[in-house]
């Protein structure tokens, strides 16, 4: 067996005890406000959120790769339309969507804008898991 394919064998085997878990949804959460954005973060010890829009595309492409990374990685994966929660969005800075933010003992640890790999964003999960 080659070391990708134990690295491979060993992060499913960490996928499988985290869900076990249960720890974190694992479904991507669609935030109802800043309040409800602060329980969560609160909740979470590490969380994505994804600030998004209906009518952007590169957010469309991003979608499936954020309810994979909710149902495999110990991170709360959370939503915020940027539409409806302008006052997010403004707070956090968001000037273009799709901008994902990593928070980690509910304060900002990497911020991302653009479509980014499914690696990357679980990579960058794992270094604070």
């Amino acid at each position: 067996m080659s070391d990708a394919e134990d690295i491979e064998d060993i992060r499913a085997k960490k996928r499988e005890e985290l869900a076990a878990r249960a720890g974190s949804p694992s479904e991507p959460v669609h935030v109802n406000g800043a309040a409800h954005l602060e329980e969560l973060l609160e909740e979470n010890r590490v969380a994505l959120v994804d600030f998004y829009a209906d009518w952007c595309g590169p957010c469309k492409m991003l979608e499936p790769t954020v309810e994979e990374l909710a149902a495999e990685t110990n991170a709360a994966v959370l939503k915020v339309d940027v539409d409806a929660h302008q006052d997010i969005a403004q707070q956090y800075q968001v000037q273009g969507v799709p901008t994902l933010y990593l928070f980690v003992d509910g304060e900002p640890a990497d911020r991302m804008v653009g479509v980014q790999e499914k690696a990357t964003l679980a990579n960058k999960i794992e270094q604070h898991a």
